[in-house]
Parts: structure tokens; sequence; C-alpha cells
């Protein structure tokens, strides 16, 4: 019997994306209860300020909004890293002033996962020639499709 490990994208931080540029990428798993795992799966989740940090050794996502009626939506859910990976992050967040944030939420089989990434803010400049940089794109394949 084969095991088929089949990964689907629920949702992306497309504004983290923007504001931050990624300088090295994590997958961990989140603890959620049933009602969470199922508005997750639902879409109903806001990344809005939502961020990762170590506290006493472990590594948790603090201000993520999960729609659940009923439960604290925004509490602050634990990740499931090893240790040396935890130790890893926290060092290179402190040394390099970075912060973790949530890039996007995904399934692997049944299993909920978090897709991490060190980051460090853009400068408005930098946002400006991403723009720029996307618009002129967008102009050149719209000539060439009329084409």
């Amino acid at each position: 019997m084969k095991i088929v490990n089949k990964q689907s994208l629920l949702l992306r931080n497309k504004k983290a994306q923007f504001d931050y540029e990624a300088i090295e990428k994590v997958e961990a798993g989140i603890v959620l209860s049933g009602a969470e795992a199922k508005a997750v799966r639902a879409k109903k989740v806001d990344f809005t300020g939502s961020y990762a940090r170590p506290i006493g050794g472990e590594m948790f996502l603090v201000n993520l909004h999960i729609g659940v009626t009923g439960e604290d939506s925004r509490r602050t859910r634990k990740l499931l890293l090893n240790k040396k990976e935890i130790l890893s992050l926290e060092t290179k967040m402190k040394a390099h002033k970075l912060t973790a944030v949530p890039l996007s939420l995904y399934t692997s089989g049944r299993l909920i996962k978090v897709e991490l990434a060190l980051v460090r803010g853009k400068r408005v400049h930098e946002k400006r020639a991403q723009i720029k940089k996307r618009d002129i794109e967008r102009d050149i394949e719209s000539e060439f499709k009329d084409l």
C-alpha cells in the first residue's frame, strides 16, 4: 500500500510578501482545536498582525485570527518545531533583528501546516519599485497578448 502525501494550499499571506523581504523559510505544524481546524479549512483566517515568537524554549504564533464562535479567536497557538529549529530561529531573530511571520497555511495529508519566514521589513522605495516593476510586466504582457 502506497501512502501519498498530498499538499494543498489553503491561504496565502499576500500582505506579508509585499511588506517584507523573506530571508529564510521554515515549515511548522500548528496545534489547533477541532473547531479551529474546521474554520481554517473553510478559509476563515486573518493573518493581519500575526507573527511567531519563542516563549520558554517553544515557538508560538501570536495574533492569528481564526473565525470560531465561542472561543478566543486571537489566542496564542503553539507551533510544532524541533528544538534545533527553534534555537536556530531564535538566534537568527536576535542576531539579525528579524521577525518570523506566517506566509501561508496548507494541508499536508490531514495535517494543517504553517509556512513561516524570517523576514526583514521593506522600505517605502523598495515597495514602490516592486509596484512599478509589476505594472511594467503587466503592460508588456498585454502588448504581447494584443499581437
